[in-house]
């Protein structure tokens, strides 16, 4: 759920800034969102520990990297 409640956060930017920070990846990030706070029973806990490992190190590179 705290993956969920990040990407909800990042909902909250303005367009421009989460498409420069995200591009491309944004509908998938926000599909993942909503698959995990409407969906939960069924999400697959592998997939979300996957995309923890994988996804989130370049998530919050691209959030530092705006904050600098």
């Amino acid at each position: 759920m705290r993956l969920s409640a990040g990407l909800e956060a990042l909902a909250g930017l303005d367009d421009a800034t989460r498409d420069r920070m995200f591009g491309d990846a944004w509908p998938l990030m926000w599909g993942m969102r909503n698959r995990i706070a409407h969906g939960y029973l069924l999400v697959d806990a592998v997939v979300v520990h996957r995309t923890v490992e994988h996804d989130v190190p370049p998530i919050v590179a691209a959030i530092e990297a705006n904050l600098a």
